[in-house]
């Protein structure tokens, strides 16, 4: 796919709003914690949670407005307040973390009050929508209760199709944790949608519907990176894995700056 495309799409992603500019890294000024005991006891800056990306560094993004840093307890989110989604997830997974990962499912989906209302989407927006609350850092990754309750924040979620999210992406899913499980050492994973210039919209707060889904798998030991790409519908199946090098011209971002896999 040419990389015009992917600059098309990261454009669109990332369209100016007439808020101020904010930088990835550091974030901005943590929003007001949320009140619910699932909330994360963390700072909103990738640098009280470095450990969930390759070498420390966070994918290197260009300081756009509306964007801000979340660190929960078992992943990062860079949030996107002009969709209302994730622009991108971290995770940080490996035998112990994906043993551990035995906690049940909570299903106790809630907004999340540290992003400003008017750049979150709220649990009314998905409701008859047609489409599921897709999760990016998936609920069966996390190793704790706690995490498992901060994996339901519709800060980590967008608009998925229902049968690609129960159906595909979930064995894509299952399949890393399997990786994991088997790896060495540290498999650093980032998910995210991608979205169309002009992309449809649920809900009063018009979250946007992402054309794409994709699936950044890095083994820290083995200097190896593939990535999983996805589209958004209902007929789609579990397609070949692509490059990084081709992931990068897809989405135009540098997602792994702290290497250079394989």
């Amino acid at each position: 796919m040419a990389s015009a495309l992917g600059a098309a799409l990261l454009s669109a992603c990332l369209s100016n709003t007439s808020s101020p500019s904010t930088s990835a890294t550091p974030g901005p000024a943590a929003p007001a914690p949320h009140a619910s005991a699932a909330a994360p006891a963390t700072s909103q800056h990738f640098s009280a949670c470095r450990q969930f990306f390759a070498a420390g560094e966070p994918p290197a993004i260009a300081p756009q407005p509306k964007l801000r840093d979340l660190c929960f307890d078992a992943f990062a989110i860079l949030h996107n307040g002009n969709t209302r989604t994730p622009l991108f997830v971290a995770q940080r997974l490996n035998k112990t973390l994906v043993a551990d990962a035995d906690e049940k499912r909570t299903n106790k989906f809630y907004a999340d009050a540290r992003l400003p209302r008017a750049e979150r989407a709220e649990l009314n927006d998905y409701k008859r929508s047609g489409y599921s609350r897709g999760h990016m850092a998936p609920a069966a990754d996390m190793p704790t209760a706690q995490a498992m309750a901060q994996s339901f924040s519709l800060a980590n979620m967008v608009p998925q199709s229902i049968k690609q999210n129960s159906g595909p992406w979930a064995q894509i899913e299952k399949g890393t944790r399997r990786y994991a499980a088997r790896a060495k050492g540290d498999v650093y994973v980032i998910t995210g949608p991608v979205f169309d210039a002009q992309p449809a919209t649920v809900g009063d707060n018009r979250v946007a519907v992402p054309t794409y889904l994709y699936k950044l798998v890095y083994d820290a030991s083995s200097n190896r990176a593939w990535a999983h790409w996805q589209a958004n519908r209902d007929d789609e199946r579990v397609s070949p894995p692509i490059s990084y090098a081709e992931l990068v011209k897809r989405t135009g971002m540098e997602l792994l700056p702290g290497v250079q896999p394989q």
